[in-house]
């Protein structure tokens, strides 16, 4: 380890070198990585958002039940005792139009002016009843079963859409980390050997004064470490910027969807991509290293 810190500013300047002769080829190639893991970012970032979203509605599932407008006080809070009862019923709420009229309203923050364009309250009193998700089908059926209800709305076909682009946002992130490792270790396995190559005659006088393979290595290594960590900062940086952008531009119209926190997601994203960019530069050199040893 010691020697390994003594060089490191040699193997530094050796990559360097190792760069600098096919400038072009390396620059581009390092590019494409950002471009590579900017997409896997992006890709993640919808992945962990939608889960986040349908974790925040799973835990506040809730049915709206209507009943006759004309029912007394008494009635509906008898009537929201008994549904408490219910197997599944977590929590029941008597909301009144008034209510529910000011709850729009801080849904649709500037844009509640359009609600001035009733000339009555449009809203109707509802029973706000929180459930177990997992047992809808079974409160569902009591609700509607139970008298003094005359309508019972539910939230699951928005769900079940939900769970659907969860699904495919997940799949598509599995299918696109796959494709991103087996390009990174094409891309970075061909810029090392490339390397070797353009250096033999350099590589052949060091094994002729008795340099260890790792010390003629460590450049090459550190080589394809340093393009696939440098992608892999770069995507993070620009996933990060994107990623406000889409927050600010999905929270004014819907500042009612419960996204995460963004600064935790940023976070998270630019400690994965960087990390994953670092073992497949790593991986990828380590494999071009192999290559070109074995044709030599």
């Amino acid at each position: 380890m010691k020697q390994l810190l003594h060089n490191l500013g040699y193997f530094f300047h050796e990559a360097g070198i190792i760069i600098r002769m096919n400038l072009l080829s390396h620059l581009t190639s390092f590019f494409s990585m950002a471009l590579i893991f900017l997409i896997l970012a992006m890709v993640l970032a919808g992945w962990w958002a939608g889960n986040y979203v349908i974790a925040a509605i799973k835990n506040e599932a809730e049915i709206s039940a209507y009943y006759a407008e004309d029912m007394s006080r008494d009635a509906v809070l008898r009537l929201a005792e008994e549904l408490q009862k219910i197997a599944g019923v977590k929590e029941v709420l008597l909301v009144s139009a008034e209510d529910a009229y000011k709850r729009m309203e801080e849904m649709l923050g500037k844009e509640a002016r359009v609600l001035t364009y009733f000339d009555d309250n449009p809203f109707s009193p509802i029973l706000e009843i929180k459930i177990d998700l997992a047992a809808m089908e079974q409160v569902l059926q009591s609700v509607q079963q139970t008298d003094g209800i005359e309508y019972v709305r539910d939230n699951r076909e928005v769900l079940d859409r939900l769970r659907q682009l969860a699904g495919a946002v997940r799949f598509l992130g599995y299918l696109i980390i796959t494709a991103v490792g087996i390009s990174t270790l094409v891309i970075i396995s061909h810029l090392i050997r490339t390397g070797i190559e353009n250096n033999r005659e350099q590589i052949n006088t060091l094994l002729l004064l008795g340099a260890p393979d790792s010390f003629i290595a460590f450049p090459f290594l550190l080589t394809g470490l340093l393009l696939s960590a440098g992608g892999g900062i770069l995507a993070a940086v620009l996933a990060g910027y994107a990623l406000r952008y889409l927050f600010a531009r999905v929270g004014e119209p819907l500042p009612f969807l419960p996204l995460p926190p963004l600064g935790g997601l940023v976070l998270k994203l630019a400690v994965f991509i960087i990390l994953l960019s670092a073992l497949l530069g790593l991986a990828g050199s380590l494999s071009g290293l192999h290559t070109a040893k074995s044709r030599s």
